[in-house]
């Protein structure tokens, strides 16, 4: 297999599926599979659960059936496996066996490179499955979506639904296939508001951003808002968390850095770095610190701790926003 399989080509004896988006990795896996049932309806598949392939039994499920069917040979988490299994996973892919079609779901990166390496060296087919981590790729994601599906979606709905719903992406991906089967015609921002409100304005960062400046009311409206639309309750919390400790991060980072240093040191973009420091004023180190045990204490409740996790939430945001407002006055950040 040392010619280079081509990408469209999903009969390759080898698919190599590379990144940590679980949506991604099963639509690669699963593309395979269908392509090798298109050729041959009977065609056995064998998808490996993480540590479920054993020294010892690659020979076995890759050996030739005597009905002559197709395999597919699906290995999740590759770069988990033992040292033998790789080994052997090595072995193999440079003398593949005829009519058998072997997956391997890595998550790229250092651990387990060496096999990674191998099959790229041999020839295999590689698809592409990293988390989207820009806004910019999960609006792609969103257009390509509706493209796939065969609607027309304006620009502005595609930003209105990332906007609503997050950067998941099966959620994004559910929501893109219920508007198409439930709309007729070109998708616009109206329809997914519709479909969609309230999501986009009572996310758990909001409720954050409202706590952090003091503003209790706002957030706890918010708050309310947020449960009532199904926003999870452990978001919520980390939220708040992510909220207090930029505060905290920034406010021990140096005062005279550009903008620019600060974003790259505090791993934020520029924005947010000029966000959190309006949002600073009213902050001590000791409020950060009352803040933070009061979000934690929330945060063991909603996980099972409480019988009423919503006033649990609460209370963490009225602390939080009394933990604002705690410098006015004294010294703070």
């Amino acid at each position: 297999m040392a010619r280079k399989s081509a990408p469209d080509d999903l009969l390759a004896p080898l698919t190599l599926a590379v990144g940590q988006e679980e949506l991604l990795l099963d639509r690669a896996v699963a593309q395979v599979v269908a392509a090798a049932r298109a050729a041959d309806p009977d065609t056995d598949v064998r998808d490996l659960p993480p540590g479920t392939l054993q020294p010892g039994s690659l020979a076995e499920l890759t050996t030739p059936s005597l009905f002559s069917e197709r395999k597919v040979i699906v290995v999740r988490a590759a770069q988990d496996l033992s040292a033998e299994s790789v080994k052997e996973l090595k072995a193999y892919i440079e003398a593949p066996a005829e009519e058998v079609i072997v997956v391997l779901a890595h998550a790229g990166g250092a651990k387990g490179k060496g096999l990674l390496d191998a099959g790229r060296k041999a020839g295999g087919r590689e698809v592409a499955c990293a988390k989207l981590a820009k806004a910019s790729d999960r609006l792609a994601f969103v257009r390509g979506e509706f493209r796939t599906l065969g609607r027309s979606a304006t620009p502005e709905a595609c930003q209105t639904l990332l906007d609503a719903l997050g950067s998941d992406l099966r959620e994004l991906a559910a929501a893109c296939s219920q508007l198409t089967s439930d709309v007729e015609g070109t998708i616009d921002e109206t329809v997914v508001a519709r479909y969609y409100s309230g999501r986009a304005e009572a996310t758990g960062f909001e409720v954050a951003d409202l706590a952090v400046t003091g503003r209790a009311a706002e957030a706890l409206e918010r708050l309310r808002w947020a449960l009532a639309v199904g926003q999870p309750p452990t978001g919520i919390t980390y939220a708040l968390a992510a909220g207090v400790r930029s505060i905290g991060r920034l406010a021990t980072t140096g005062r005279n850095m550009r903008p620019a240093d600060l974003a790259r040191e505090l791993g934020m973009p520029p924005w947010k770095v000029e966000r959190v420091r309006q949002q600073m004023r009213g902050w001590t180190g000791d409020g950060v610190a009352v803040a933070l045990t009061a979000i934690a204490q929330a945060d063991a409740a909603v996980k099972g701790g409480s019988d009423d996790p919503a006033f649990a939430l609460e209370r963490a945001v009225v602390a939080v926003a009394r933990a604002a407002r705690a410098g006015s006055g004294a010294r703070s950040y």
